[in-house]
C-alpha cells in the first residue's frame, strides 16, 4: 500500500494487509467495552469522589439522561457500522461524512485521547496493587514499579490473539461486577443510616448543585462504551455484531451504575458522602481526611466480611488492569489503520503473521505509556492527583469531542447516500439530537474541566486547565493539516484516507 507506487506484494508486506479476521462476537465485544469503563473503579473512585467534590446527591440520575443521549448517538453509530469495518473507527465515520481531512484530525484527537485514557490510569494502577500488595502480601515495591510489571505484561497481550484478550477481560470483568454486585445486594438488605433514601433519583436535587461539573464527571463512567466499531474489523459479522454490542453495554452500562452509585450513597448516607466532616466521622477516611473512595471497602466489609474486602481490593487493581488493556487495544488499532493508509508511517500498518495483532502499533503505544509513566515518576509527581487525574479526564474530554463529531458525520454520510430501509429518525433525526446535546455536554466538560482536574469547585485557576484541552485541540488542527498537505502532495495516500477496512471487504468478496 505504498502512497506513491503499488509494488507487487511481498510476503513480508502480505503482514500490514489485516487484522485477524472473524475473531470476536458480540460478547466478546461487550467485554472488550465494559471493561474500558472499569465498574468496580468508576464505582468505588469516580462515582464516590463525585459526590464529594460536587456536593451534588443526585449523582445516580444523571446516568438516566446520559444513558438516553448516549442511546440516540448508538442509533446512528450503530446503522453506520454496517458501512465501515474499520479499525480507525471514529476516523473512518469522520472521515466518509465530514471529509478526509476532518477525519484525520479526529483519527489525531483519537490518538492523544485514548492513549491519555490508558497512560493515565496507569498512576491510579500503580497504586492500587502497590497498596494490595503491601497491605496483604508485604511486597513494598514503588507505585512505578507495578505499572512497569503491569506494561509488560499488556505489551505481551498486546500482540497476541484478539480473542486471548477477550478472554482475559472476561474474566476479570465478571469478577468485578460480581463484587459490586454483592456489595449492591449487601446495601439494598442492610441500608446506611438514611435508609433506602431515593433523593438520588430527584431530578430538581440533581440540576440543583453543580450539575455541569456532575455530568462531566459522570460522563467519564461511559468512556469505552463507544469502542465496539473499533474491533469491527476482526468480527465474525461486523455488520451485526458492533451495533448489537453498543446497544447491550450502553443500557448495561447505564443501569448499573444507576443503580450501584445510588445504592454507594445510601451505604454511607445521602447527607453523608457529600459531607467531608461527616465523612471523617463515619469513618470513612484516610489519614484523618475525608476519602470518599473508602465507602465501597469499609461498608461493604462490614456488611460481607474480610474476605470479600480482600477480594475487592484486589479486583479494584485487575479492574484497572482490565481497563489498561481495553484501551490499549483500542489505541493500537487506531496507529494500526492509520499506518496501513500511509497517514503514519507504514510500519505501524503491520500485523503479525501469527497472531494477525497490530504489533509494532501495539509495541509503540507500550514504549510511550513506559516513557510517560517514567517522566512523572522521575518528577516525582504524584500518581494519581497528576497522572491519573490530568490524562484521563483529558481523554475522556477528548471521547466527547469525537462522538459529537461522528454524530454529525452519520448525518452526513446518509445524506451523501441514503439507504433504503432507514428511515430519517435513524439517518438524520437521532444522531442530530445526540451531537447537539453531547456538544452541550462538551461544552460544560470544558467550562468544568478545572473542576475535573483539581477536585473541587471552589479551586483557583490550574493552568493545566489551559494546556489539557490545548493539546486537544491542537492535535485536531494539527490533523487537520496534515490531511491538506496529504491531499496536495500525496494524493493516493489521501484518496485511502479512511477507506482501508472498507477496501479489504471488496478484496475478500468472491
Amino acid at each position: 500500500m505504498s502512497s506513491m507506487e503499488t509494488p507487487t506484494p511481498t510476503p513480508a508486506a502480505s503482514e500490514s494487509a489485516k487484522l485477524h479476521r472473524r475473531a470476536l462476537g458480540v460478547p466478546d465485544l461487550v467485554f472488550f467495552i465494559v471493561a474500558a469503563s472499569a465498574p468496580l473503579t468508576a464505582v468505588a473512585g469516580g462515582q464516590a469522589a463525585t459526590y464529594l467534590v460536587t456536593g451534588n446527591r443526585g449523582v445516580p440520575f444523571m446516568f438516566i439522561p446520559l444513558g438516553i443521549i448516549l442511546a440516540l448517538f448508538a442509533v446512528g453509530y450503530a446503522a453506520m457500522s454496517r458501512h465501515v469495518a474499520n479499525a480507525g473507527a471514529f476516523y473512518s465515520y469522520v472521515a466518509r461524512g465530514l471529509g478526509k481531512a476532518p477525519g484525520v484530525g479526529a483519527a489525531f484527537v483519537a490518538l492523544i485521547a485514548y492513549n491519555a485514557m490508558q497512560i493515565g490510569i496507569y498512576g491510579l494502577f500503580g497504586v492500587a496493587m502497590g497498596a494490595f500488595m503491601s497491605g496483604y502480601l508485604g511486597v513494598e515495591l514503588p507505585w512505578w514499579a507495578w505499572c512497569l510489571i503491569g506494561a509488560g505484561v499488556i505489551g505481551v497481550l498486546g500482540v497476541l490473539q484478539i480473542d486471548l484478550n477477550a478472554r482475559v477481560l472476561a474474566v476479570a470483568l465478571v469478577l468485578e461486577v460480581l463484587v459490586v454486585a454483592l456489595f449492591d445486594l449487601a446495601v439494598f438488605a442492610d441500608p446506611g443510616p438514611q435508609g433506602l433514601s431515593l433523593v438520588g433519583f430527584d431530578p430538581t436535587v440533581a440540576f440543583g448543585a453543580a450539575a455541569g461539573a456532575t455530568l462531566t464527571f459522570c460522563v467519564a463512567s461511559f468512556v469505552g462504551f463507544e469502542s465496539a466499531a473499533i474491533y469491527s474489523e476482526e468480527c465474525r459479522d461486523p455488520r451485526r455484531t458492533v451495533a448489537r454490542a453498543t446497544f447491550i453495554a450502553v443500557g448495561l452500562i447505564a443501569a448499573f451504575y444507576a443503580l450501584s452509585s445510588w445504592l454507594l450513597s445510601v451505604a454511607a448516607g445521602p447527607d453523608t458522602i457529600v459531607n467531608p466532616a461527616r465523612l471523617v466521622e463515619s469513618g470513612f477516611a484516610t489519614a484523618g481526611n475525608p476519602d470518599p473512595t473508602t465507602v465501597l471497602f469499609v461498608a461493604g466489609a462490614e456488611r460481607l466480611g474480610e474476605i470479600w474486602g480482600t477480594a475487592a481490593a484486589l479486583l479494584f487493581a485487575t479492574s484497572l488492569f482490565a481497563a489498561l488493556l481495553s484501551f490499549h487495544n483500542a489505541v493500537a488499532r487506531y496507529a494500526f489503520a492509520l499506518g496501513r493508509e500511509g497517514v503514519l508511517p507504514r510500519a505501524f500498518g503491520t500485523v503479525h503473521a501469527i497472531t494477525g495483532a497490530p504489533v509494532v502499533a501495539s509495541l509503540a503505544q507500550t514504549v510511550l505509556a513506559v516513557s510517560v509513566v517514567g517522566i512523572f515518576a522521575l518528577a516525582a509527581a504524584d500518581p494519581v492527583l497528576t497522572l491519573f487525574t490530568w490524562l484521563t479526564n483529558l481523554g475522556a474530554l477528548g471521547v466527547l469531542l469525537l462522538m459529537t463529531v461522528t454524530s454529525f458525520a452519520v448525518v452526513g454520510y446518509f445524506r451523501r447516500r441514503p439507504e433504503e430501509g432507514l428511515g430519517r429518525w435513524t439517518t438524520a433525526v437521532a444522531p442530530a439530537v445526540a451531537g447537539a446535546l453531547l456538544l452541550v455536554v462538551f461544552v460544560l466538560g470544558v467550562t468544568n474541566f478545572n473542576v475535573l482536574i483539581t477536585g473541587s469547585t471552589e479551586a483557583p485557576t490550574d493552568p493545566m486547565t489551559i494546556v489539557l484541552p490545548a493539546i486537544l485541540f491542537g492535535g485536531g488542527v494539527l490533523g487537520l493539516l496534515v490531511g491538506a498537505i496529504l491531499k496536495a502532495r500525496r494524493s493516493e495516500v489521501y484518496r485511502r484516507i479512511g477507506e482501508g477496512g472498507a477496501e479489504l471487504e471488496r478484496q475478500e468478496l468472491p
